[in-house]
């Protein structure tokens, strides 16, 4: 038996409950009107249930029926029950640890506990799990949630069975002995929550599970209890289906799968339709549109909280030598947990090698390793044993780790999309990340090849769809080498509106000035015109080295030398070079043909350049970079950043080690991740608050009477003894 604290709340005194069941204690199927009563089973309970019951007859197997309990009254009238309000907020406590609803999370749980399909689209780090679990514990029954990888069920069900709710998975990874308990929860009725993936959905196997589920086959309730007559009648119904990253059933997201198309028609097979809820943290009014028709949502509630996290701290860079950009970010940050995102297996070898071979404790993924070496990986980094992680983008969905402090992409994503969400792995706890972006143009040259490439199968990839992905890439290269406020650049993509300065990015960070850039437009301009009357044409490295008069083999060889335009701009750096003519590209005054070997060329608007003397002026960052201003500088008392500034520095170090320690140990010993435990951010309030005793350490935000229960002495004992009490 599965034993939470829904699936099973704790025991009471049973005699106030008759003496003829003085032995027993309960199983609470849920929170509604009646319990069913095995002997040998034992919960502690620091409150007391009253009960008003019949008893059937006794039973063999030790069941009784009772109905309507409630908790014990104080000053209120005795059978009064709460309302909905009093039961997700003391369900938010009791297995979450949280007194207060997130912005968005109290309207979408309302929504499905009035039966309304629901799209939320929330960011990560917002809250979403808790938007479906509360009301999945609510309702009663079973909720099915179709999730896209094994380790996002993992991490949930982990979390899930940590807070005392009996949750299960069905994939491929499970042992034999581990499917037949999930199989035998499911049909006792006893999981609440069941992780599947969408290819599962429309398996003979699975479908003929469910029809132990009621309301979807012809076998009742009273058919799975062997005749007991047990009248929690809603203990094995489907009430939910969630659809976590629902993204992936959009061909024009970031991240689409075919297997999510399957959702809808299992949804349709089903005899009796539950409430839809589907869950992403990206999605354009594009994609959002798809997910309403794909999914078939009737007059669903859409909740849009936001894009912005402000606890995250974005930056672009323009390093003439990445490795040595990457090495200098994480010498700075070596005690943090964090992942660097490549753009391709042989980039992640060779970024995971080298930092190796500089004793960082790193560790790789890629869909290129052996499935024994990418969950050992996953593994190693989930559990702290290794506190960078250099993947592809393969790795990270799914991934609940709440103490990723950064993450840098060594190279730059095909779109907003991919980058928002993969940036967002950083700093789900709340507390503040660092979001690095390492650009070179040389990343726009390898996305365009990914984009227009054959698939798999040597098929020719669809016309529409690689203009598409094209244009996406433009924005997110417009990102890259734009000078105005990054939140802003990102927060519009997605259809918000944003104040042009957040005080947290680099570009709002460096000095810029606006130049008149109208001579330098016209000397490159003026290479490339000169460069075609030849009949050739050349990449952006090639017409920096021209105009800067670069006196290579190559040039030499192509008497490059000789063109009026050679050596013009030779005064200024390459770096500042490649900033303009980037910035012409952009704007449109010269095109960049697109292929293997991207060429730059004129068009209609270089005659305005070079023939109508078109004034040009753009931002340019100051040649003395100031340093970058440390966090603790960053926003205006009263934000939500300046206060978790001023969290960090009152933080006791000491106890906060000691107390990651503890939680390390804690979670080796049950073979968990930390941060299932407790996250970063529970931690860090324990070391402000110092709870001495287990009603101080409800108090702590992430603690819920489970974990209290399981941890409260030894984290209270730790720090009583650190106060030297």
């Amino acid at each position: 038996m599965c034993q939470d604290r829904i699936g099973g709340l704790p025991t009471f005194e049973t005699e106030r409950v008759s003496n003829a069941v003085s032995y027993a204690a309960c199983l609470i199927p849920c929170c509604v009107k009646h319990a069913v009563f095995r002997k040998g089973t034992s919960f502690p309970l620091e409150r007391r249930l009253i009960f008003r019951y019949t008893v059937s007859m006794p039973r063999a197997e030790g069941f009784f029926e009772f109905s309507d309990f409630l908790e014990e009254p104080k000053d209120k009238e005795i059978g009064k029950k709460p309302d909905s309000t009093n039961k997700k907020h003391a369900v938010l406590k009791e297995y979450f640890g949280y007194t207060a609803f997130r912005p968005g999370q109290e309207a979408v749980i309302d929504a499905i506990l009035a039966g309304q399909d629901t799209l939320a689209v929330m960011p990560t780090g917002a809250g979403k799990s808790l938007c479906y679990q509360i009301p999945a514990l609510l309702l009663g029954g079973l909720t099915i949630v179709v999730s896209p990888l094994i380790s996002l069920m993992k991490d949930q069900v982990n979390a899930l069975r940590e807070a005392g709710v009996c949750a299960a998975c069905l994939n491929s990874a499970l042992s034999l002995q581990e499917y037949t308990e999930t199989m035998r929860l499911l049909s006792s009725g006893d999981c609440h929550l069941l992780y599947v993936a969408p290819e599962r959905l429309l398996n003979e196997n699975f479908l003929h599970s469910l029809k132990n589920v009621r309301g979807n086959g012809d076998t009742s309730v009273e058919d799975m209890t062997d005749g007991l007559s047990v009248r929690h009648q809603d203990k094995a119904r489907l009430n939910m289906v969630v659809i976590d990253e629902a993204h992936c059933v959009s061909q024009w997201g970031h991240d689409f799968r075919p297997s999510y198309l399957q959702i809808a028609e299992f949804i349709r097979g089903l005899k009796q339709r539950p409430v839809i809820a589907a869950f992403t943290a990206t999605a354009t009014p594009k994609v959002k549109d798809d997910i309403l028709a794909m999914l078939g949502l009737r007059d669903p509630y859409v909740m849009s909280t936001g894009f912005d996290r402000q606890n995250l701290y974005f930056e672009v860079q323009k390093p003439k030598n990445k490795k040595n950009a990457l090495l200098e970010f994480l010498q700075r940050n070596k005690r943090k947990s964090g992942i660097v995102y490549c753009g391709t297996r042989k980039n992640v070898e060779d970024v995971w090698e080298f930092l190796s071979d500089r004793n960082f404790a790193v560790t790789k993924y890629h869909a290129g390793l052996e499935d024994a070496e990418r969950h050992a990986n996953q593994d190693a980094f989930l559990y702290d044993r290794k506190t960078v992680m250099v993947a592809t983008n393969a790795f990270g969905m799914g991934i609940d780790k709440s103490n990723v402090s950064y993450v840098v992409h060594y190279n730059m994503p095909k779109n907003i999309e991919s980058y928002y969400q993969e940036a967002g792995r950083a700093g789900r706890d709340g507390e503040s990340a660092e979001c690095v972006l390492l650009y070179s143009g040389q990343d726009v040259r390898l996305n365009e090849f990914l984009i227009t490439r054959p698939g798999e199968d040597g098929a020719e990839p669809d016309e529409a769809l690689i203009q598409h992905n094209l244009e996406l890439l433009k924005k997110m290269t417009w990102y890259a080498t734009g000078t105005d406020c990054l939140r802003s650049r990102l927060l519009s993509y997605f259809g918000e509106s944003a104040p042009s300065f957040c005080g947290n990015c680099s570009n709002c960070n460096t000095q810029f000035d606006e130049i008149d850039v109208t001579v330098e437009a016209q000397k490159l301009v003026s290479c490339v015109m000169r460069v075609e009357q030849r009949g050739r044409r050349f990449g952006k490295t090639m017409i920096a080295d021209i105009v800067r008069g670069a006196n290579t083999e190559k040039i030499r060889a192509q008497h490059l030398d000789t063109i009026s335009t050679y050596g013009i701009m030779r005064e200024l750096s390459a770096h500042r070079v490649r900033l303009i003519l980037d910035f012409l590209i952009e704007r449109g005054y010269l095109a960049l043909d697109a292929g293997e070997y991207p060429v730059v060329r004129s068009c209609e608007m270089s005659r305005e350049i070079v023939f109508d003397r078109k004034p040009v002026s753009m931002m340019l960052p100051k040649e003395d970079k100031p340093p970058r201003k440390q966090t603790a500088s960053l926003g205006e008392p009263g934000t939500v950043l300046a206060e978790a500034v001023q969290n960090v520095l009152s933080l006791d170090e000491a106890l906060f080690e000691k107390l990651r320690d503890l939680r390390r140990n804690i979670a080796s010993a049950a073979n968990i991740p930390s941060y299932i435990v407790f996250a970063d951010a529970a931690l860090r309030d324990m070391c402000r608050k110092k709870p001495k005793n287990r009603r101080e350490f409800l108090d702590i935000s992430g603690v819920g009477e489970i974990k209290m229960e399981k941890y409260g002495d030894l984290f209270t004992a730790l720090i009583r003894e650190h106060e030297g009490e």
